[in-house]
């Protein structure tokens, strides 16, 4: 293993963990803090709305009008981003019966199923997100190091919107900051994978369509199951003021990606 594969290595690890700093937060909030539930709830679904129509869904768009052409490259995206609605929400169907089962550490089973959800579509995310990482740190290691610091701060919120409803799920804080953990390891996991298996069977077919399915994924979980809880604990607009800060956090990230 050379030293650029190390280096490629390390920054992966490096932007993966801001998602556990994220999950960090539930060290620090109450479980009576139902403003801030309402709050969180509404800046997970602005991260996730923007970071898919704003990010993810161009990025599969030019994956793969690259290979199949403008047309019939942005139908793909099309079907893919659909797929991903129907996907997630027939796993939301499948699952509802067990998950709304309540058990003695999960006293809010909506709230534990958005969380779950919420940390597998930024799992699959991230997983091409630490490929990204890992071979623009081959190609050029100063790009790589800017990519990571960008990366880094994006799945700071993306470990608060993991951990958060879990948190209230179960009130248990160990438990929702290793789900948010989880959802960013992917990251490094996703570069040692593309090093040690990957990177013959991956292009830009296989990348774009599982970045439309995620996109389409993330924008179900938003719509469905964020934005409705976050209202239900919602008095007032807090929410809405949740949402906007998401999306406007995103924003700026991705200008530091420089996308």
């Amino acid at each position: 293993m050379t030293n650029d594969v190390v280096l490629a290595l390390i920054l992966t690890l490096f932007a993966g963990l801001a998602a556990g700093i994220g999950g960090l937060l539930v060290l620090f909030t109450k479980i009576t803090n139902k403003k801030f539930l309402s709050f969180s709830l509404g800046l997970s679904a602005g991260v996730m709305i923007f970071v898919s129509l704003a990010d993810i869904f161009p990025e599969a768009r030019e994956a793969l009008t690259g290979v199949f052409g403008d047309k019939f490259g942005y139908m793909a995206v099309i079907i893919g981003f659909f797929s991903g609605i129907i996907l997630i929400g027939l796993l939301d169907k499948l699952t509802e019966q067990k998950l709304t089962v309540k058990t003695k550490d999960t006293k809010d089973p909506e709230l534990m199923r958005i969380g779950i959800f919420t940390a597998i579509a930024l799992a699959i995310h991230n997983f091409p997100d630490g490929v990204a990482t890992f071979m623009s740190t081959l190609q050029e290691p100063s790009i790589g190091f800017a990519i990571a610091v960008a990366v880094f701060i994006h799945n700071i919120p993306e470990g608060i919107a993991v951990a958060i409803p879990i948190y209230y799920a179960t009130d248990n804080k160990y438990r929702s900051f290793l789900w948010a953990l989880f959802s960013g390891l992917v990251e490094p996991v996703g570069a040692l994978l593309t090093y040690l298996v990957l990177m013959r069977f991956l292009n830009s077919t296989v990348l774009g369509v599982v970045l439309a399915v995620v996109a389409g994924m993330m924008v179900f979980i938003s719509i469905s199951e964020l934005l409705p809880t976050a209202k239900k604990y919602d008095d007032g607009d807090i929410s809405i003021y949740g949402f906007v800060l998401g999306m406007f956090i995103m924003a700026i990230s991705l200008l530091l990606l420089g996308e």
